[in-house]
């Protein structure tokens, strides 16, 4: 049967979000998060479209949804690294090539209509947010924000011309494992002056912990590759999904002589009772989630962290792992997953790697010239 491609518009916009749960339906790993999250992400009024532009197409085979794909120009990607470069996101299909060839080269056709020469992904929509396609590390669910694929997408992806452009590393440690009496040593003489100050979030004035964070995270990645800086909307728009579920345990900040220096902050694993609402809560599922959100978060991500630069090399990274891995033994986690970290950012991979941290799932992003 012959593949049509046709691009969707506000009114189609359910379809193309549900078309993943309908691929899936089954399978024992894939996790979606709530369906109206993603309607919110892709809803024009989200202040990520207000620095850039995006059509979304649908592929559809003997009339039956078939694949989706997102294609995006984000300008403030390109002013910040002086590319033109365009990108792809919110990529699903069935396995076969054809289907993918038809999505990808609609994505293709609009970004070079668009003036870009270049076209990187996947991302939803970018870095910020959930990003690259699971490479390694099948066998198991993702962990809270970060996607799942089945391997075919490696194949179809690879099949339309695309190339690696950088791997993204998620590693599996356990708070069980401490970090070693060299580890401590290092850490108390990094501090033994006790010039750097650890505190948990003031939840009541969460405003002021959300500014600091904004300040910290858009120093702290500032050369990081595929980094753009999110403006103060996107900032507080996160931070508004992020308020319900914070609890002083999981944000921490480092200060320096009273000046928020770094942070580091912790999320439970949501995608436990996210997988039993498949997308969406409703009056047969709500008691499974609200039980699985109580009882059944046995992991978590330490989801970032971040040092501004003229604080770095004083040990303040290591200091705010350590209290990472104090929160998850206290919340009783099982493992955690730090993730996720650019592959050739050797001096932060070698850290985990020191404290027990085994990289267990591995993440592509890929790239092709238009």
């Amino acid at each position: 049967m012959s593949i049509a491609i046709r691009e969707i518009d506000q009114e189609g916009l359910g379809a193309f979000i549900d078309f993943p749960y309908d691929l899936f339906k089954g399978h024992p790993h894939w996790v979606g998060e709530l369906k109206r999250d993603t309607r919110h992400m892709l809803e024009l009024s989200h202040p990520f479209w207000r620095h850039a532009e995006r059509r979304l197409f649908m592929a559809y085979r003997g009339g039956q949804p078939a694949g989706r794909i997102a294609a995006i120009v984000n300008r403030a990607h390109n002013s910040f690294h002086g590319e033109n470069c365009g990108f792809f996101g919110f990529f699903d299909c069935e396995d076969r090539q054809e289907t993918a060839d038809a999505l990808f080269a609609a994505a293709a056709k609009y970004l070079k209509a668009q003036g870009m020469d270049s076209v990187r992904g996947p991302v939803n929509p970018s870095t910020n947010e959930s990003c690259g396609m699971l490479l390694e590390g099948f066998d198991s669910d993702p962990m809270v924000m970060m996607p799942y694929n089945p391997p075919y997408y490696l194949d179809l992806t690879a099949g339309a011309g695309f190339a690696k452009a950088k791997d993204l590393f998620a590693f599996r440690v356990k708070p069980s494992h401490g970090f070693g009496e060299r580890f401590e040593k290092i850490v108390a003489r990094m501090n033994r002056h006790g010039a750097i100050k650890l505190e948990l979030v003031d939840i009541k004035n969460l405003d002021k912990a959300i500014a600091e964070i904004k300040e910290i995270y858009n120093s702290a990645w500032d050369k990081n590759w595929g980094f753009v800086p999110m403006t103060d909307e996107e900032f507080n728009d996160l931070a508004a999904a992020m308020r319900p579920l914070l609890k002083p345990e999981y944000l921490y900040f480092a200060r320096v002589e009273g000046q928020a220096a770094g942070f580091v902050m912790l999320l439970p694993n949501f995608n436990i009772p996210l997988k039993a609402v498949r997308g969406s809560l409703n009056p047969l599922n709500i008691v499974q989630f609200l039980w699985k959100m109580r009882f059944g978060m046995r992991s978590g991500r330490l989801l970032t962290l971040g040092v501004k630069k003229e604080f770095r090399n004083r040990g303040i990274e290591m200091l705010l792992i350590k209290q990472a891995f104090e929160a998850g033994s206290k919340m009783r986690w099982d493992f955690g997953e730090m993730s996720w970290t650019l592959e050739d950012n050797e001096q932060i991979n070698r850290i985990i790697e020191t404290i027990g941290g085994e990289v267990y799932k591995k993440y592509r992003l890929f790239e092709k010239k238009l």
